[in-house]
């Protein structure tokens, strides 16, 4: 049937242009070229597909069961060779990202390098903030953030799970001893993020629901300075598995309260909708999910 394949692209082109001359305007080809195919197709298969006067022409019942079928083969062709052409295009020209702060350099600084290594034709513009960027103003190709969407032009694409805990440094617990209940940390030193005194932190544990006010000892507005606090022994602070999971496993730090999990958001790749997305943004959002996915060793802690 790929022999025909001129003869099927021929057809398609008949029945949507309404006419053998409808065709072969559309495709540039002679009136006598465009009935050619369709005769030798029609021998071919054995049947009529089109009935066709002076005035007018219709599918044979033939017609309209193969057309429907040729319609897909034709799709699916189309399909399979745009994949493969983009396939064929070098990840070239200026990659922009935004991400968190305290991730970015942990964990997304890495896979870029590595990524720029893969595909040295790319540029990266690496922004980190932890603002949430508007992406169509400032002109970034995609944010890796934690969270959903609240803009419902953009897509979001799960890249990893994510859950946060509570730690602090084994010299800390050594000295003023473990929390046992989420209402015992009133009584510890407590590291909050941002420029509050008070939080409420909470928990769930058993199906219950726990709200703890705490008072915090450290302010501070940058995640990677309470990450350090806490592993300096100033107290107890909530991070991102993704910021403190090595810590943990090296023993640097110490889950406090481990029985009651606190819900994070998973983290996602965030891009505006676009039916034709450029191939380096495609394929790094690709590669940051496998990276990632291969980096996470965090289900027994």
């Amino acid at each position: 049937m790929l022999d025909n394949l001129p003869a099927l692209i021929s057809f398609a082109r008949i029945v949507s242009a309404g006419s053998l001359s409808g065709a072969a305007r559309e495709m540039d080809l002679p009136l006598s070229v465009i009935s050619k195919r369709l005769a030798q197709l029609e021998a071919a298969l054995g049947v009529r597909l089109i009935q066709r006067t002076t005035r007018r022409q219709t599918l044979t019942e033939e017609g309209v069961l193969f057309h429907s079928r040729v319609v897909r083969i034709l799709d699916e062709i189309e399909q399979a060779e745009s994949l493969l052409m983009q396939r064929r295009q070098a990840v070239s020209g200026l990659l922009r990202v935004t991400a968190p702060g305290q991730l970015g350099r942990r964990r997304i600084a890495p896979i870029v390098a590595a990524f720029q290594r893969e595909h040295p034709q790319l540029s990266v513009q690496l922004e980190l903030t932890d603002a949430v960027v508007d992406l169509i103003d400032s002109g970034y190709d995609m944010a890796i953030r934690f969270g959903a969407l609240t803009d419902s032009t953009l897509i979001a694409r799960p890249l990893a799970p994510n859950f946060r805990v509570l730690c602090a440094s084994p010299a800390y617990v050594a000295e003023h001893g473990a929390p046992v209940h989420p209402a015992d940390l009133v009584q510890h030193r407590c590291i909050l993020i941002g420029d509050q005194r008070r939080a409420d932190w909470r928990f769930s544990s058993g199906g219950e629901e726990h709200t703890v006010r705490v008072t915090a000892s450290i302010v501070t507005n940058d995640g990677e300075a309470a990450h350090t606090l806490a592993a300096e022994g100033a107290g107890i602070a909530v991070k991102s598995i993704w910021d403190v999971g090595d810590d943990l496993l090296a023993g640097r730090l110490v889950r406090v309260l481990p029985g009651h999990s606190v819900s994070a958001a998973p983290l996602h790749a965030i891009y505006p909708h676009s039916q034709h997305l450029a191939p380096r943004v495609r394929v790094f959002v690709d590669y940051v999910r496998d990276r990632l996915q291969q980096d996470w060793r965090w289900d027994a802690l």
